[in-house]
């Protein structure tokens, strides 16, 4: 029999283990204490917050463009999973695709499927192909449930020793803050920004098999990330940043392409 001391500890042991999921292709063990549904709701929430309070692109073809390369890489990722037997794990997808009026270079996907691409992104992205790239990315982050993951951390770091059940209740301010730094950039030097890397480089890949499957030719990707490096200047060292150094990420693509051109087929 196990003595009490020692109970708390293997209480934990065990949810710790039971909280533990595997992310799609990659095969990696990741913690995930927040049911899908939760993070859902909370998506779909600061979603429809997020759209009210920022304005929606009027150009009628661009915003089609993004709908467009959306739903093929939508399309994609749903025939992977089913392919993979993991088609339950996008039940509750409510897929939502919109362009939004900003200079930010920048897109991003929430759980659920609610995708976010910001005007400034489109000059670099040049063409529906190199929109791809950054879209087959950001939706990767929430097929792997990389959000998830990071929250889930921040849970047991802040709360550890609090059921999550009493937490959800009882905490819904700190559990809301959680979901907007989850959903975030990190900042700070430490355990949390190898794990960003991670997150990275899986989305890296599994962003290069999903454009590739919606018929994008995968080597744009060089190219979107050497015209993305162009245009930074004072880039941070790679190990006090949250993504990969773009000669990394290039290097790492150019390695996964052969893989990827094996799931491409052009669309006429």
């Amino acid at each position: 029999m196990l003595h009490r001391a020692f109970l708390p500890l293997t209480l934990s042991i065990l949810l710790l283990m039971a909280a533990c999921s595997t992310v799609p292709l990659t095969g990696r063990r990741q913690l995930s204490l927040m049911p899908a549904s939760q993070m859902q709701a909370m998506s779909y929430q600061e979603y429809d917050g997020f759209l009210k309070e920022n304005k929606l692109s009027t150009d009628a073809a661009k915003s089609a463009m993004v709908k467009r390369v959306g739903q093929r890489i939508q399309l994609s990722v749903e025939q992977y999973m089913r392919e993979k037997g993991l088609g339950a794990q996008l039940a509750g997808y409510a897929w939502e695709f919109n362009l939004v009026e900003s200079d930010e270079v920048n897109a991003w996907c929430m759980p659920g499927g609610k995708v976010v691409v910001y005007t400034g992104l489109l000059p670099v992205a040049q063409d529906e192909t190199g929109l791809a790239v950054v879209m087959g990315h950001e939706i990767a982050h929430a097929i792997a449930r990389h959000g998830d993951e990071r929250m889930s951390q921040n849970m047991l770091q802040q709360f550890g020793g609090l059921a999550l059940s009493t937490y959800l209740e009882t905490k819904p301010a700190e559990t809301q803050q959680l979901w907007m730094t989850a959903y975030g950039v990190g900042s700070t030097v430490g355990v949390m920004l190898p794990y960003s890397r991670t997150h990275e480089s899986e989305a890296d890949h599994m962003g290069l098999i999903f454009m590739a499957m919606a018929g994008y030719d995968p080597a744009a990707s060089l190219t979107f990330w050497e015209r993305m490096a162009a245009g930074k200047s004072g880039a941070p060292l790679e190990l006090l940043s949250t993504h990969p150094s773009d000669q990394t990420r290039i290097a790492n693509l150019r390695k996964l392409l052969p893989e990827a051109r094996k799931r491409y087929h052009p669309q006429g």
